[in-house]
């Protein structure tokens, strides 16, 4: 356990943000390796599986809902040197993922196909999806686990080994990605189905190591099965932390939803630039994402003891480093759009549409990287509902009119993207405004004297492991 109460706010985050990114860059690395070896499959190939990706952005809120309530009601607990609480949050957590993933497994073998029925642009498209997440779900369904894990890590301080996994997870996917695709060395090529048995084998791979870590080397927090009985009142405690942080990825998934629907009219080559478009930028995102969820367990354990100076403090410096990040990034995007696609797709018209995207929505990378900071803020004190907020409102604000505006004659596929230039500001602007009355109402001496919600229940004394 890592005490972030004490010490250079700035070391915190610089020490923490980097195995963060190297394990969030590993993770979209392999999705555009998968993307790049499907290109040679054509562009409704391309088009499946980036269309079929998105549908991750629905799990991820679920994730979302363990991995921020886990995070925050831990973080507390740290802070208030409360390790039974930290203990039985994990171990709650644990039987939640093992739930949700059983879920997400039986709504993709019944929802994949009627998905990709109401998003893709032609027949080819839907089979290509449909086929790469009936192989893709097992993955998606492990990364539950995965995700409690490495937040009860982050939660405590902790970085390194789960980003060690990921980027070995990740290598594993890599290796596999072109024999399973193309049938490299087999002469057995699985086509986009390989690309999903890849990721579905490498999560399995990560899911174990991690069960490794915390039985032979994890001391702070440990499985302990006498707490693995469901606890309602420590279900709820979580899920009202994480549920509108989920609710956030929800309307992620809207937002790109309907992207891919008003793009459908101009067909599969403008989904599919669409596809590596969004990819590469999310990928370049991830250094300002490090520094937000770095941010985030910092401002848990302060607040859980009490220190609201040191909570203001880590939100001033994780902006500026996030819009120091974004700016040289926007930049990049704006000057060299071409070496950053190099490689995805030789057809001329896929490539123009994603270069074309990339210039124009790079614009929303200084105020997205204020998102992920107040996001992770917001996850800190324990409150997400301002998250949901400005996620909804830039739902209302770009979703409706992209579909209004693509019923127009003269419609072309930058309007929305300039649109979302307009939206994005405004959900930064929303969402510094709600951060900073939040902190008005909870940081306040007086209104900050006690940490733990009426409602929640006394810690349960559990037989722990004394630290080596």
């Amino acid at each position: 356990m890592k005490d972030l109460t004490h010490g250079s706010v700035v070391s915190h985050i610089l020490s923490m943000a980097p195995p963060i990114v190297v394990g969030m860059i590993t993770i979209m690395i392999c999705q555009l390796v998968d993307l790049y070896f499907v290109s040679g499959l054509g562009e409704a190939a391309i088009a499946g599986v980036a269309a079929a990706g998105n549908a991750g952005f629905l799990v991820n809120a679920l994730m979302q809902v363990l991995g921020v309530g886990t995070v925050a009601l831990m973080s507390h607990a740290v802070g208030r040197k409360d390790r039974d609480d930290a203990n039985l949050v994990f171990n709650q957590s644990v039987v939640l993922s093992v739930l949700f993933g059983l879920l997400t497994l039986a709504a993709g073998l019944a929802l994949s196909r009627p998905y990709m029925r109401a998003i893709a642009a032609d027949q080819a498209t839907i089979e290509a999806g449909t086929t790469y997440l009936l192989w893709f779900m097992p993955a998606l369904a492990l990364q539950f686990a995965t995700q409690v894990m490495a937040s009860a890590l982050r939660a405590t301080g902790i970085v390194r080994p789960s980003m060690l996994v990921q980027a070995l997870a990740v290598t594993i996917n890599i290796a596999l990605a072109p024999v399973l695709i193309t049938g490299w060395g087999t002469g057995h090529a699985l086509g986009v189905a390989g690309a999903g048995l890849a990721s579905s084998i490498a999560v399995g791979v990560g899911v174990l190591m991690l069960l490794v870590y915390f039985l032979r080397l994890e001391r702070y927090v440990a499985f302990h099965p006498a707490q693995w009985r469901p606890q309602l009142r420590q279900w709820k405690r979580i899920l009202n932390v994480g549920l509108p942080a989920g609710g956030e990825f929800v309307m992620v998934f809207v937002v790109m939803a309907v992207g891919y629907y008003v793009l459908s009219v101009f067909g599969p080559a403008a989904q599919a630039g669409f596809g590596i478009g969004t990819r590469l930028l999310g990928l370049i995102q991830m250094p300002a994402l490090a520094i937000a969820l770095a941010a985030g367990p910092i401002a848990g354990q302060n607040f859980g003891a009490g220190n609201g100076a040191r909570v203001r403090e880590t939100f001033v410096k994780a902006s500026l480093m996030a819009t120091a990040v974004m700016t040289a990034f926007l930049i990049v995007a704006q000057f060299a759009p071409g070496l950053l696609l190099a490689g995805f797709s030789s057809d001329r018209e896929t490539m123009a549409v994603a270069s074309l995207f990339l210039r124009i929505v790079s614009f929303n990378m200084v105020a997205q990287g204020l998102i992920f900071v107040c996001s992770s803020m917001f996850q800190g004190l324990g409150n997400t509902k301002p998250v949901l907020w400005t996620s909804a409102m830039r739902v209302l604000t770009y979703s409706l009119p992209s579909i209004w505006l693509s019923t127009w004659p003269g419609f072309r596929m930058e309007h929305v993207w300039y649109l979302s230039i307009v939206t994005n500001a405004l959900q930064g602007a929303l969402s510094v405004s709600l951060l900073l009355r939040e902190f008005g109402k909870r940081l306040a001496p007086s209104a900050h004297q006690k940490i733990r919600e009426p409602t929640d229940p006394e810690p349960v004394a559990s037989p722990l492991r004394e630290p080596a």
